[in-house]
């Protein structure tokens, strides 16, 4: 016996190299297989598709013929649904050697063993279809691909009858009944079907127009919940009244296309062409979600074919699309605006299908293929959170995608990722593929190692199902399942469309030059409309005048847009926002006002939120010693009225909370704090998984404080919480890097959506960035949050001083793209975070913070810094003794974040407080005009310096230097003292670090430094 069960271990699990019973008892178990005496279920024991062996069925059948508890009791089931199904079997035989086939009684051990084997490879023969038979699926419209790559026939797969003899039967089995197991829906209501239709039935089910993938599943329940959906007898059947919904459709795609065709034939639209299916697809996935309670639909996709959803899915006006085409048309004054293949839309509408509302949100993006698909998340999740949609049964979101992007974008697989984490989920996202077979010029086998586009999808137990676009019905019964699977599983989807690309990359490409082949047979390609259309007039549900007259309305339509669309002389890309926030603005977009409410708060207020940092509120919480330490620290620093980093930004944060305003802080290691400083989640030491949030117990009533360690990803992530930021103004969302130089991985959404967002797109948004910065000997990459790049996309004009005539600040503020700060003190921190949300508009805000600040004694504010009366200061002046007697004053430093800190200890070393002036920028773009020109007056004898700590090349040096010869009118220079230029951002030799600092402070307090040098 033991002999025999090792074999088999050896036969089931060959990787595992099992020697020992005991070992094997232990896998068995965890694989939640059941043994008893003997050994597993047959139909659970493995998803390969490894046949059993023969000796081991053997042993195990005598073993039943002994006892029926021998055995588990889906072999007791087997042995006895075989037997049940001899054809010898006498009324009443209850033996169980009545299982032998032919003659009961009479037949050999040999004979019992045969029957046996013949239903164990029917078996494994229905398994192999579930598992490969997409491999040899017809899925390529053109008929010269294979959607995977890869010619190979897996060899047990029945093609021929020849491959019977794979499974050790022959052409005389055929006709032989089976008991079909109950891991298939194949026989419909009927428990046994000849070897024949079981073929016949699995090719229908899984070698059709439809691949299925999902044997990788490791759920039981969802596998056989897609077998039925694929598997159950004419369960693809639609209603005349569905085919004639689905023929109109296709009517309306095709013939859009066709139209722009016409009229703009040299003009890029990136049409849909080769994969008009994709409207009606779209429209089923909406239909089907809307009657599961779907009222909010998200949808992000690429440029080709989006002029075709928008208008047939989001259905925005036709003439606002058609006059986009005009090269006349003048853009309006609110931005540079954006390609028509670029631009999103919102509309809520009646979806016709189900009489219920609907709202569709089609979100802008740019050519970065791929990269509104984390943004999409992130306002898919931000809907859900605000209406307490905590399933996702009210908000959903749609990605669609291209296949060479779909498998190439290192994006894709950050957002999946992001699929089934707490703070993150939306609870399934339908992805379509459109699957052109090709990438631009780039054939896939040169463009993808995986063998299909979707297999990123695997990572997270998503089905995919394949389908050939050609095929309308195979298409629309896919999309049905994949929104009964979402709606069911809350769990992500794929679709795949293969489908081909009937023009070029865009319309005036030539794909001939590189893909002769495939475009000769496209050229020969019938239309899919003509295809369906004539399918159906054949089969009596419409007649040719109807479909004629259809295309003549579409038509008709689609003219009379064209004509209206003439009227229109201005292009207001306001039309096109995706993300509208009712009430905010004016109608016309303006803010309701240009002031913002001083950002100080009652002392009272502060003293609250700080002693409820310094505090567990939840009763019998152990806390580690370490953080016992911090909260004490905290509690003494409230009754000195004083704060530190983490205490100025947990005032920040919670006053936020008081006032109704959600506060969500997102990143890496973000609920400690990379640097241990802010411990807002806090761990019991006893308990496993216990946790508490005391910033969500500060007040009744107060919004909710999300708080979330994010997947090790920056682009993804930071994608999502520019979602997240979007969905409402009233909240303040903040990103933090683990190190600010971390954020370069995540610079498409920083290049492409954060800096110019609003002049592309109209789209305002109020998120936060947290960069750790500062030079501290700790090497290239945690030093600098490199923000020469967010000052080189700063818009503000460095030749021109600005004129305002209502409040300076505001203005600078209203007319920038992102603010960016260096903060050297708590309470400005503070206070720049309070004034993100009480600002009438909403603008990125970017704040390199600090590292070793964040305990630095001298770094800590007072409450008078933050009671009723303060408000963020964009400069603070010296305050020592120099600026008692500015004429005095031989050099005045100007500077920003820590660096202040080492020149304030040099200075007072040298006894120069009244020689020289130090002066910090806390607001470095929008540069402060007002303030330097301010400062530069009162020190009119002193000599200007900026001095940084990052190297020449880098850092602020670049950006302040010309707006400061503005504000001087080029009659004085300003001098540079900091590290020379270097190529990276900062040495990883802690000795050459300490040489350059104090290479750089020597100068800084020369003040012979620059005598008898030219400006």
């Amino acid at each position: 016996m033991r002999s025999s069960v090792m074999f088999l271990c050896s036969q089931l699990f060959p990787s595992t190299g099992l020697t020992d019973m005991s070992r094997f008892r232990s896998l068995a178990s965890l694989r939640g297989l059941w043994m008893k005496g003997r050994m597993v279920d047959p139909h659970r024991f493995c998803s390969s598709g490894t046949p059993l062996s023969t000796s081991y069925v053997e042993e195990m059948y005598y073993a039943w013929l002994e006892d029926h508890k021998n055995v588990h009791e889906s072999w007791d089931a087997y042995f006895r649904n075989a037997q049940a199904n001899s054809p010898g079997r006498e009324a009443g035989e209850r033996r169980p050697s009545a299982l032998l086939q032919g003659r009961a009684m009479s037949q050999t051990p040999a004979m019992s063993q045969k029957v046996v084997e013949d239903h164990l490879a029917v078996y494994n023969l229905i398994r192999a279809y579930q598992i490969r038979g997409h491999h040899v699926a017809q899925l390529d419209p053109l008929g010269i691909l294979t959607a995977d790559i890869d010619s190979f026939v897996p060899s047990d797969l029945i093609t021929t009858l020849d491959k019977l003899g794979f499974y050790s039967l022959d052409e005389s089995d055929l006709d032989k009944t089976f008991q079909l197991p109950t891991t298939t829906f194949i026989g419909g209501q009927e428990a046994v079907l000849p070897l024949r239709e079981i073929i016949q039935r699995l090719e229908a089910s899984y070698c059709g127009h439809i691949g299925v993938e999902f044997m990788f599943i490791n759920n039981m329940e969802q596998c056989q919940w897609i077998r039925q959906k694929f598997e159950t007898p004419g369960i693809m059947k639609f209603t005349d009244r569905e085919k004639r919904t689905l023929l109109a459709r296709l009517v309306r795609s095709t013939r859009f296309e066709d139209f722009l065709a016409r009229k703009w034939s040299s003009e890029k639209r990136f049409g849909l062409e080769g994969c008009e299916v994709l409207i009606p697809a779209l429209k089923m996935i909406i239909d089907k979600s809307s009657a599961a309670g779907i009222d909010s639909v998200i949808m992000g996709m690429p440029h080709r074919g989006r002029l075709n959803v928008l208008a047939n899915v989001v259905r925005k006006d036709l003439d606002q699309i058609f006059c986009q085409f005009d090269p006349k048309l003048e853009a309006a004054e609110e931005g540079s605006g954006d390609v028509k293949y670029h631009l999103g839309m919102y509309h809520e509408r009646i979806n016709r299908e189900t009489d219920k509302n609907i709202t569709l949100s089609l979100m802008a993006n740019p050519s970065h293929l791929e990269a509104v698909d984390p943004v999409v998340q992130g306002k898919t999740k931000a809907e859900q959170f605000y209406r307490g949609d905590n399933e996702g049964k009210k908000a959903m979101s749609i990605l669609l995608h291209g296949d060479a992007a779909f498998a190439g974008q290192g994006v894709v697989y950050e957002t999946f990722h992001l699929s089934e984490l707490p703070s993150y989920t939306t609870h399934g996202t339908i992805h379509v593929v459109v699957n052109n077979q090709i990438g631009f010029t780039t054939d896939p086998r040169m463009a993808r190692s995986s063998p299909y586009p979707t297999d990123v999808a695997r990572v997270v137990n998503a089905p995919i199902f394949h389908v050939n676009a050609d095929d309308p019905e195979a298409v629309m019964h896919v999309c049905r399942v994949a929104a009964e699977w979402r709606n069911t599983f809350n769990k992500d989807v794929v679709i795949d469309l293969v489908c081909y690309r009937r023009f070029g990359h865009n319309e005036m490409d030539e794909p001939m030059f590189t893909q002769p082949l495939m475009y000769k047979q496209i050229h020969k390609q019938e239309h899919v409309l003509k295809k369906y259309a004539d399918k159906l007039i054949s089969e009596g549900v419409v007649t040719l005048q109807e479909f004629e007259e259809e295309v003549a309305k579409y038509d008709k339509i689609c003219e009379e847009a064209y004509t209206s669309s003439k009227d229109e002389k201005i292009l207001h890309i306001r039309h096109w926002l995706d993300s509208p926030w009712p009430n905010f603005f004016t109608d016309e977009g303006e803010p309701k006002c240009m002031s913002y409410s001083p950002t100080g708060l009652p002392e009272d207020v502060l003293k609250h939120i700080g002693q409820a940092a310094s505090s567990v509120p939840q009763q019998d919480f152990s806390i580690h010693s370490g953080v016992s330490r911090i909260l004490r620290g905290r509690a003494d620093m409230v009754s000195k009225r004083t704060v530190d980093w983490a205490l100025g930004e947990y005032m920040a944060f919670g006053s936020l909370l008081k006032d109704g305003v959600h506060v969500r802080l997102s990143g890496q290691d973000v609920e400690r704090g990379t640097f241990s400083h802010r411990h807002h989640v806090l761990h019991d030491q006893e308990v496993d998984k216990r946790i508490c949030v005391p910033m969500n117990h500060l007040w009744q009533n107060q919004a909710p404080y999300t708080v979330c360690n994010s997947s090790l990803s920056e682009y993804g992530v930071l994608g999502f919480e520019l979602g997240f930021a979007m969905a409402s103004p009233n909240a303040l969302v903040c990103w933090e890097a683990q190190f600010g130089d971390f954020h370069n991985t995540a610079q498409c959404i920083i290049d492409q959506f954060i800096s110019p967002g609003q002049a592309k797109w109209v789209r305002n948004n109020g998120i936060v960035l947290l960069l750790p910065h500062g030079m501290e000997g700790m090497g290239p990459e945690h030093s600098s949050a490199r923000p020469e790049r967010f000052l080189q996309m700063s818009k503000d004009d460095p030749d021109r001083y600005p004129e305002f005539t209502g409040d300076f600040e505001v203005q600078q503020l209203y007319d920038c793209n992102w603010i960016v700060v260096n903060c050297s003190t708590p309470a400005n921190y503070f206070h720049v975070l309070r004034r993100q949300i009480l600002l009438p508009f909403r603008k990125p805000l970017i704040i390199f913070t600090p590292k070793s600040l964040l305990r630095l004694p001298e770094a800590r504010s007072s409450f008078d810094e933050m009671t009723p009366g303060t408000k963020f200061k964009r400069i603070i002046p010296d305050e020592g003794p120099a600026s008692k007697i500015p004429g005095a004053v031989k050099r005045v430093i100007f500077c920003t974040g820590k660096v202040y800190y080492e020149l304030e200890k040099e200075r007072k070393q040298l006894g120069l407080e009244d020689r020289i002036a130090i002066v910090r920028m806390e607001q470095i773009s929008p540069f402060p005009f007002d303030l330097i020109k301010k400062e530069v007056e009162m020190y009119s004898n002193a000599e200007l310096i900026w001095c940084q700590e990052e190297h020449k090349n880098m850092g602020y040096y670049d950006y302040i230097r010309p707006r400061f010869l503005s504000v001087l009118s080029n009659k004085k220079p300003i001098w540079y003292i900091g590290r020379d230029p270097a190529a990276a951002p900062a040495t990883g030799n802690r000795f050459t670090h300490l040489a350059e600092l104090k290479k750089f402070m020597t100068t800084a307090f020369d003040l012979n430094a620059f005598e008898g040098k030219s400006f």
